[in-house]
């Protein structure tokens, strides 16, 4: 559970590199979007046969960090529609 944890930060950070600009999201924020996204490349790696939602894959790794980049833009658009 731990090392989930631990790769769901990964993942938040890396979605947060690869998009351009500065996200006005917290280390929290970070890590659950990130868990959000490794969840969501778990269950696409397992519907596609690579591997357990929990188990860490090539495939499901790059579905994740995609996920939560997605996720990352969408949260950032809602909020800066409030502002």
């Amino acid at each position: 559970m731990i090392g989930f944890i631990v790769f769901g930060l990964v993942v938040g950070a890396l979605a947060r590199l690869v998009l351009p600009g500065k996200q006005h999201l917290s280390i929290v924020a970070t890590l659950l979007i990130g868990v959000v996204g490794s969840v969501i490349g778990g269950v696409v790696a397992n519907a596609l046969g690579t591997g357990d939602i929990f188990e860490l894959n090539l495939l499901g790794s790059i579905v994740a960090v995609i996920a939560a980049a997605v996720l990352i833009l969408a949260i950032d658009r809602v909020s800066a529609s409030r502002r």
